[in-house]
């Protein structure tokens, strides 16, 4: 992994959380594709049986920011701490997921837990890899929560009963996530 003149990172960083905060503002998450090299990798773990998967920039656009996303409009995920590492080339980020809608006591559903993402820079402000993680027993209370009580939305719902059959979802042992620490998966 090359490393990166820190002045770089730092203008894509900031340049990656504008367009987060103009993707919460509009709802519309799929500019941030844009962000990601032809070949990139974006993962994260869906729990003990299975990986979400997306393998370049038009799978990251229409499954990662599109059905990914779908049913979660309106949710904030604020970056709370961004941590660079101009040696290795890398990026690591934490945010919160705060929904639109309040629970009985009047606070805003929100997944407990520590969020974040893992990136690897390719130069030219391109993200060539990333990892996100975050809690998955956690999500799914909350989800469950938001179920019960009427305010999670029908399309999110709909994906809940889909659950390892939406675009992207892997089998743990069809995707070694580490191996693609080193270099594209081969």
């Amino acid at each position: 992994m090359a490393g990166f003149p820190r002045t770089e990172l730092e203008t894509m960083l900031q340049r990656w959380l504008a367009a987060n905060a103009a993707a919460v503002a509009s709802g519309d998450w799929h500019p941030l594709a844009e962000f990601y090299t032809d070949d990139a990798i974006y993962s994260w773990n869906n729990g003990p049986q299975h990986e979400f998967v997306a393998r370049g920039k038009t799978q990251i656009r229409d499954w990662a920011f599109g059905t990914e996303m779908a049913g979660l409009d309106g949710w904030n995920y604020p970056y709370m701490r961004t941590l660079i590492d101009d040696q290795q080339g890398e990026v690591v980020g934490f945010w919160r997921q705060v929904a639109p809608t309040a629970d009985a006591a009047g606070r805003p559903y929100e997944i407990a837990g520590t969020g974040g993402s893992w990136f690897r820079y390719a130069g030219n402000y391109k993200w060539s890899w990333q990892r996100d993680f975050f809690d998955i027993g956690n999500a799914a209370t909350v989800f469950l929560q938001m179920a019960g009580d009427g305010t999670l939305s029908d399309v999110m719902q709909d994906r809940m009963k889909q659950g390892s059959h939406m675009p992207g979802w892997v089998k743990r042992d069809a995707f070694d996530w580490y191996s693609t620490l080193t270099g594209p998966e081969s």
